[in-house]
């Protein structure tokens, strides 16, 4: 085979390997295309599912129940559209807000005034469980960034009561690979009481 025989057949092979891969991605379910991981390096960092103190519904006591997002990239992430949502549906959506790189914003429960480190979903009531809840951060074409989960059973059978949470990383690993410590600010484990709203949550990576 000549030369110019053997490139015009690479070519041709090379675009039949193209339009087959993209036959097979449009041929994706629609729950599979929102279920792949987002390439935006926002990542939910820490938790306060429970605020300090009696859960008397205050502005204060709602403002210190909390979700950060960190911004693990050196390049600003244009948070407008995205959503971080509870198990219940109950959803906060980012309005204007750029996140800068490397840094960390912090989303108050209660009302308040909007700052470049915190935002506030301006509620009368608590937003997250501390018995079992998950915190799920979408980007502004719905496609799931991170996910966190606190006080379900773990995927191998243990019970979340023992000391680790199910953390869904955007990347596709569990935070099996690091446990969570559950306690609550009295010093008790949760599993030693059960309250209605809360029990505790400031859990960070």
């Amino acid at each position: 085979m000549s030369t110019s025989a053997s490139v015009t057949a690479r070519r041709l092979a090379a675009a039949a390997l193209a339009a087959g891969t993209l036959v097979s991605l449009a041929a994706l379910p629609a729950s599979a295309a929102d279920h792949r991981p987002s390439r935006e390096r926002v990542e939910i960092s820490a938790v306060q599912a429970d605020s300090p103190g009696p859960d008397d519904r205050s502005n204060r006591s709602l403002n210190r129940e909390w979700v950060e997002l960190t911004n693990t990239t050196r390049n600003t992430v244009n948070l407008d559209g995205w959503t971080l949502e509870d198990e219940s549906g109950k959803t906060y959506t980012f309005d204007d807000y750029r996140l800068a790189g490397r840094a960390t914003v912090r989303i108050h429960t209660g009302v308040g005034r909007d700052t470049r480190t915190d935002l506030y979903q301006d509620r009368r009531a608590y937003v997250w469980n501390n018995d079992r809840d998950t915190a799920t951060l979408r980007n502004d074409r719905g496609r799931l960034v991170d996910e966190e989960s606190w006080g379900h059973r773990r995927h191998h059978g243990r019970p979340a009561d023992e000391g680790s949470w199910g953390h869904h990383r955007h990347d596709g690993r569990s935070a099996d690979e690091g446990s969570w410590g559950h306690h609550r600010h009295d010093g008790r484990s949760t599993d030693q009481e059960s309250r209605g709203h809360h029990g505790h949550g400031d859990f960070r990576r």
